[in-house]
Protein backbone atom coordinates (compact mmCIF):
# COMPACT_ATOMS: atom_id res chain seq x y z
CA UNK A 1 0.00 0.00 0.00
CA UNK A 2 1.30 3.52 -1.09
CA UNK A 3 2.42 5.72 1.63
CA UNK A 4 -0.05 7.27 3.62
CA UNK A 5 -2.78 5.03 2.56
CA UNK A 6 -4.29 2.77 5.06
CA UNK A 7 -7.51 0.37 5.19
CA UNK A 8 -9.18 -1.89 7.27
CA UNK A 9 -11.78 -4.21 5.47
CA UNK A 10 -13.47 -6.25 8.46
CA UNK A 11 -16.91 -7.87 9.61
CA UNK A 12 -18.40 -7.43 12.55
CA UNK A 13 -19.69 -11.07 14.28
CA UNK A 14 -23.11 -8.98 15.32
CA UNK A 15 -23.74 -7.91 11.76
CA UNK A 16 -23.90 -11.02 9.72
CA UNK A 17 -23.90 -10.37 5.79
CA UNK A 18 -21.86 -7.40 6.04
CA UNK A 19 -18.38 -6.38 5.18
CA UNK A 20 -17.12 -2.93 5.91
CA UNK A 21 -14.31 -1.13 4.72
CA UNK A 22 -12.48 2.19 6.22
CA UNK A 23 -9.83 3.22 3.60
CA UNK A 24 -8.01 6.28 2.59
CA UNK A 25 -6.24 6.02 -0.40
CA UNK A 26 -4.43 8.47 -2.56
CA UNK A 27 -2.66 6.37 -5.34
CA UNK A 28 -4.72 3.49 -5.14
CA UNK A 29 -6.73 2.27 -8.49
CA UNK A 30 -9.17 -0.29 -8.44
CA UNK A 31 -9.32 -2.57 -11.66
CA UNK A 32 -12.96 -3.09 -13.15
CA UNK A 33 -14.07 -5.37 -11.02
CA UNK A 34 -18.35 -6.53 -9.26
CA UNK A 35 -19.25 -7.22 -5.81
CA UNK A 36 -21.89 -10.41 -5.10
CA UNK A 37 -23.16 -7.88 -2.54
CA UNK A 38 -24.36 -4.23 -2.66
CA UNK A 39 -22.14 -1.33 -1.95
CA UNK A 40 -23.20 1.47 0.16
CA UNK A 41 -19.81 3.59 0.28
CA UNK A 42 -19.95 7.02 2.40
CA UNK A 43 -17.19 9.60 1.35
CA UNK A 44 -16.03 11.91 4.47
CA UNK A 45 -13.16 13.31 2.74
CA UNK A 46 -11.66 13.71 -1.22
CA UNK A 47 -13.42 12.76 -3.82
CA UNK A 48 -13.39 9.13 -5.43
CA UNK A 49 -13.74 8.86 -9.33
CA UNK A 50 -15.43 5.72 -10.47
CA UNK A 51 -16.51 4.20 -13.80
CA UNK A 52 -19.95 2.71 -13.21
CA UNK A 53 -21.01 1.13 -16.53
CA UNK A 54 -20.05 3.14 -19.24
CA UNK A 55 -20.25 6.16 -17.41
CA UNK A 56 -17.64 7.79 -15.49
CA UNK A 57 -18.56 9.48 -12.18
CA UNK A 58 -17.65 11.33 -8.87
CA UNK A 59 -18.78 11.13 -5.16
CA UNK A 60 -17.64 13.41 -2.20
CA UNK A 61 -17.95 14.23 0.95
CA UNK A 62 -21.49 13.98 1.83
CA UNK A 63 -22.47 11.91 -1.08
CA UNK A 64 -22.70 8.00 -1.13
CA UNK A 65 -21.71 5.64 -3.97
CA UNK A 66 -24.28 2.69 -4.59
CA UNK A 67 -23.28 -0.03 -6.70
CA UNK A 68 -25.87 -3.49 -7.25
CA UNK A 69 -24.72 -6.55 -7.19
CA UNK A 70 -22.46 -7.69 -10.09
CA UNK A 71 -22.32 -4.04 -11.73
CA UNK A 72 -18.89 -3.51 -13.18
CA UNK A 73 -17.41 -0.79 -11.90
CA UNK A 74 -13.94 1.08 -10.95
CA UNK A 75 -12.11 3.55 -8.59
CA UNK A 76 -9.17 5.82 -8.14
CA UNK A 77 -8.49 9.31 -6.56
CA UNK A 78 -9.85 12.24 -8.23
CA UNK A 79 -8.05 15.05 -6.44
CA UNK A 80 -4.34 14.88 -5.35
CA UNK A 81 -5.18 14.48 -1.66
CA UNK A 82 -7.37 11.20 -2.47
CA UNK A 83 -10.09 10.00 -0.78
CA UNK A 84 -11.26 8.50 2.75
CA UNK A 85 -14.53 6.68 3.20
CA UNK A 86 -16.72 3.93 4.88
CA UNK A 87 -18.19 1.56 2.66
CA UNK A 88 -20.82 -1.01 4.18
CA UNK A 89 -21.12 -4.25 1.57
CA UNK A 90 -24.86 -5.54 2.52
CA UNK A 91 -25.64 -8.74 1.23
CA UNK A 92 -28.18 -9.24 -1.70
CA UNK A 93 -30.44 -10.97 0.26
CA UNK A 94 -30.64 -9.19 3.09
CA UNK A 95 -31.35 -5.71 1.06
CA UNK A 96 -33.85 -7.47 -0.68
CA UNK A 97 -35.72 -8.92 2.60
CA UNK A 98 -35.67 -5.15 3.78
CA UNK A 99 -37.07 -4.37 0.15
CA UNK A 100 -40.02 -6.13 1.00
CA UNK A 101 -40.73 -5.24 4.37
CA UNK A 102 -40.32 -1.69 4.13
CA UNK A 103 -41.69 -1.30 0.20
CA UNK A 104 -43.76 -4.25 -0.33
CA UNK A 105 -41.34 -4.93 -3.01
CA UNK A 106 -40.65 -8.51 -4.28
CA UNK A 107 -38.04 -9.79 -6.36
CA UNK A 108 -34.98 -7.97 -7.76
CA UNK A 109 -34.45 -4.44 -5.60
CA UNK A 110 -31.55 -2.30 -6.65
CA UNK A 111 -30.63 1.65 -7.00
CA UNK A 112 -30.95 3.69 -10.20
CA UNK A 113 -28.48 6.40 -9.63
CA UNK A 114 -24.50 5.37 -8.61
CA UNK A 115 -23.80 8.37 -6.49
CA UNK A 116 -26.38 10.13 -4.37
CA UNK A 117 -26.13 13.54 -2.18
CA UNK A 118 -27.58 12.80 0.70
CA UNK A 119 -25.00 13.42 4.02
CA UNK A 120 -28.03 12.59 6.66
CA UNK A 121 -27.63 8.87 4.92
CA UNK A 122 -23.74 9.36 4.63
CA UNK A 123 -23.63 10.00 8.83
CA UNK A 124 -25.77 6.49 9.17
CA UNK A 125 -23.09 4.72 7.14
CA UNK A 126 -20.34 5.61 9.22
CA UNK A 127 -22.48 5.43 12.50
CA UNK A 128 -23.14 1.84 11.27
CA UNK A 129 -19.06 1.70 11.50
CA UNK A 130 -18.69 3.63 14.73
CA UNK A 131 -21.48 1.07 16.28
CA UNK A 132 -19.25 -1.79 15.11
CA UNK A 133 -16.13 -0.53 16.32
CA UNK A 134 -17.95 -0.33 19.85
CA UNK A 135 -19.39 -3.13 19.70
CA UNK A 136 -22.84 -1.68 19.44
CA UNK A 137 -24.85 -4.43 18.43
CA UNK A 138 -28.33 -2.99 18.71
CA UNK A 139 -26.57 0.52 16.85
CA UNK A 140 -25.43 -1.32 14.23
CA UNK A 141 -28.23 -3.25 13.11
CA UNK A 142 -30.93 -0.72 13.79
CA UNK A 143 -28.86 1.88 11.58
CA UNK A 144 -27.86 -0.56 9.19
CA UNK A 145 -31.87 -1.21 8.37
CA UNK A 146 -32.63 2.53 8.50
CA UNK A 147 -29.77 3.69 5.77
CA UNK A 148 -30.92 0.72 3.80
CA UNK A 149 -34.87 1.57 4.25
CA UNK A 150 -34.20 5.57 3.09
CA UNK A 151 -31.43 4.74 0.35
CA UNK A 152 -34.16 2.26 -1.19
CA UNK A 153 -37.25 4.72 -0.68
CA UNK A 154 -35.01 8.03 -2.43
CA UNK A 155 -33.33 6.06 -4.64
CA UNK A 156 -34.54 2.33 -5.42
CA UNK A 157 -36.98 0.25 -6.97
CA UNK A 158 -37.40 -2.64 -8.28
CA UNK A 159 -34.61 -3.73 -10.91
CA UNK A 160 -35.19 -5.84 -14.06
CA UNK A 161 -32.09 -7.49 -16.19
CA UNK A 162 -31.13 -5.72 -19.37
CA UNK A 163 -32.25 -7.45 -22.83
CA UNK A 164 -29.04 -8.56 -24.04
CA UNK A 165 -28.23 -5.80 -26.88
CA UNK A 166 -26.30 -8.14 -28.69
CA UNK A 167 -27.10 -11.17 -31.00
CA UNK A 168 -24.54 -13.30 -29.98
CA UNK A 169 -26.05 -12.90 -25.73
CA UNK A 170 -25.88 -17.24 -26.05
CA UNK A 171 -22.43 -17.22 -26.91
CA UNK A 172 -21.22 -14.91 -23.92
CA UNK A 173 -23.24 -16.93 -21.99
CA UNK A 174 -21.80 -20.38 -23.19
CA UNK A 175 -18.44 -18.48 -22.70
CA UNK A 176 -18.93 -17.88 -19.23
CA UNK A 177 -19.59 -21.07 -18.03
CA UNK A 178 -16.49 -22.22 -20.03
CA UNK A 179 -14.35 -20.30 -18.16
CA UNK A 180 -15.87 -21.09 -14.91
CA UNK A 181 -15.51 -24.36 -15.39
CA UNK A 182 -11.69 -24.22 -16.47
CA UNK A 183 -10.91 -21.04 -14.72
CA UNK A 184 -7.56 -22.47 -13.45
CA UNK A 185 -6.68 -23.79 -17.18
CA UNK A 186 -8.43 -21.62 -19.50
CA UNK A 187 -8.56 -21.66 -22.90
CA UNK A 188 -7.28 -18.59 -25.30
CA UNK A 189 -9.48 -16.67 -27.05
CA UNK A 190 -9.49 -18.06 -30.52
CA UNK A 191 -10.03 -21.51 -29.35
CA UNK A 192 -13.07 -20.69 -27.22
CA UNK A 193 -14.55 -19.37 -30.29
CA UNK A 194 -13.75 -21.65 -32.46
CA UNK A 195 -15.62 -24.50 -29.92
CA UNK A 196 -18.27 -21.95 -29.94
CA UNK A 197 -18.91 -21.61 -33.38
CA UNK A 198 -18.26 -17.93 -33.98
CA UNK A 199 -15.13 -15.64 -34.36
CA UNK A 200 -12.70 -14.02 -31.90
CA UNK A 201 -14.00 -10.41 -32.02
CA UNK A 202 -17.57 -11.46 -32.15
CA UNK A 203 -17.16 -13.14 -29.14
CA UNK A 204 -15.49 -10.11 -27.72
CA UNK A 205 -18.09 -7.78 -28.71
CA UNK A 206 -21.22 -10.35 -27.04
CA UNK A 207 -19.36 -10.90 -23.59
CA UNK A 208 -18.52 -7.28 -23.20
CA UNK A 209 -22.38 -6.33 -23.83
CA UNK A 210 -23.30 -9.08 -21.62
CA UNK A 211 -20.91 -8.91 -18.72
CA UNK A 212 -19.73 -5.06 -19.37
CA UNK A 213 -16.11 -6.55 -19.42
CA UNK A 214 -13.98 -8.46 -21.58
CA UNK A 215 -13.70 -11.85 -21.12
CA UNK A 216 -10.21 -12.09 -19.59
CA UNK A 217 -10.95 -8.87 -17.32
CA UNK A 218 -14.17 -10.88 -16.19
CA UNK A 219 -11.76 -13.86 -15.64
CA UNK A 220 -9.79 -11.92 -13.48
CA UNK A 221 -12.67 -10.67 -11.50
CA UNK A 222 -14.09 -14.34 -11.02
CA UNK A 223 -10.79 -16.05 -9.91
CA UNK A 224 -10.59 -13.03 -7.05
CA UNK A 225 -14.45 -13.50 -5.73
CA UNK A 226 -13.45 -17.61 -5.97
CA UNK A 227 -10.11 -16.55 -4.30
CA UNK A 228 -12.38 -14.97 -1.48
CA UNK A 229 -14.37 -17.63 -0.80
CA UNK A 230 -11.93 -20.07 -0.33
CA UNK A 231 -10.16 -17.56 1.88
CA UNK A 232 -13.07 -17.45 3.60
CA UNK A 233 -13.02 -21.14 4.35
CA UNK A 234 -9.45 -20.58 5.65
CA UNK A 235 -7.23 -21.50 2.61
CA UNK A 236 -3.81 -20.37 2.62
CA UNK A 237 -3.76 -17.25 0.12
CA UNK A 238 -1.16 -19.65 -1.60
CA UNK A 239 -3.16 -22.45 -2.32
CA UNK A 240 -5.81 -20.60 -2.89
CA UNK A 241 -4.17 -18.40 -5.52
CA UNK A 242 -3.33 -21.78 -7.28
CA UNK A 243 -7.18 -23.46 -7.45
CA UNK A 244 -7.91 -20.33 -9.30
CA UNK A 245 -5.77 -19.83 -11.86
CA UNK A 246 -3.27 -17.54 -10.83
CA UNK A 247 0.63 -18.20 -11.29
CA UNK A 248 1.72 -17.62 -7.93
CA UNK A 249 0.53 -15.84 -4.70
CA UNK A 250 2.14 -12.39 -5.75
CA UNK A 251 -0.18 -12.31 -8.59
CA UNK A 252 -3.35 -12.91 -6.42
CA UNK A 253 -1.86 -10.32 -4.11
CA UNK A 254 -1.75 -7.96 -7.10
CA UNK A 255 -5.55 -8.81 -8.04
CA UNK A 256 -7.03 -9.33 -4.98
CA UNK A 257 -5.72 -5.96 -3.57
CA UNK A 258 -6.87 -3.65 -7.12
CA UNK A 259 -10.47 -5.61 -6.61
CA UNK A 260 -10.99 -5.47 -2.90
CA UNK A 261 -8.90 -2.88 -1.69
CA UNK A 262 -6.51 -5.31 0.61
CA UNK A 263 -4.25 -7.99 0.15
CA UNK A 264 -5.17 -11.27 1.13
CA UNK A 265 -3.78 -11.88 4.10
CA UNK A 266 -5.53 -9.06 5.77
CA UNK A 267 -8.75 -9.74 4.66
CA UNK A 268 -8.41 -13.56 5.84
CA UNK A 269 -6.93 -12.38 9.43
CA UNK A 270 -9.78 -9.80 9.56
CA UNK A 271 -12.51 -12.67 8.67
CA UNK A 272 -10.86 -15.04 11.22
CA UNK A 273 -11.05 -12.51 13.73
CA UNK A 274 -14.95 -12.43 13.49
CA UNK A 275 -15.27 -16.11 13.08
CA UNK A 276 -12.81 -15.95 16.70
CA UNK A 277 -15.57 -13.26 18.12
CA UNK A 278 -18.28 -15.14 17.21
CA UNK A 279 -16.72 -18.87 19.08
CA UNK A 280 -15.82 -16.94 21.57
CA UNK A 281 -19.29 -15.69 22.49
CA UNK A 282 -20.48 -19.54 22.74
CA UNK A 283 -23.48 -20.77 21.87
CA UNK A 284 -26.55 -18.98 23.65
CA UNK A 285 -24.85 -16.16 24.62
CA UNK A 286 -27.22 -13.04 24.66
Amino acid sequence: MERGERARYWQYADLPGVDLLHAHYIRKSFSRHTHESFVFAAVTDGVEAFHHGDDLVRAGPGQIALVNPDTPHTGYAAVPEGWTYRTIYPDAELVRSIAADVLDLRGPAGFVQPVVDDPYAARLVVGIHRAAEEGNALAADSLLRLVTARLLRSHGGRVRPLAPRAAGARDAARARAVLEERMADPPTLERLAADLGTSPFALLRAFRAAYGMPPHTWLTDARVRRARRLLDAGTPPADAAVAVGFTDQPHLNRHFTRSVGVPPGAYQRARGQARKNVQDLGPGTP
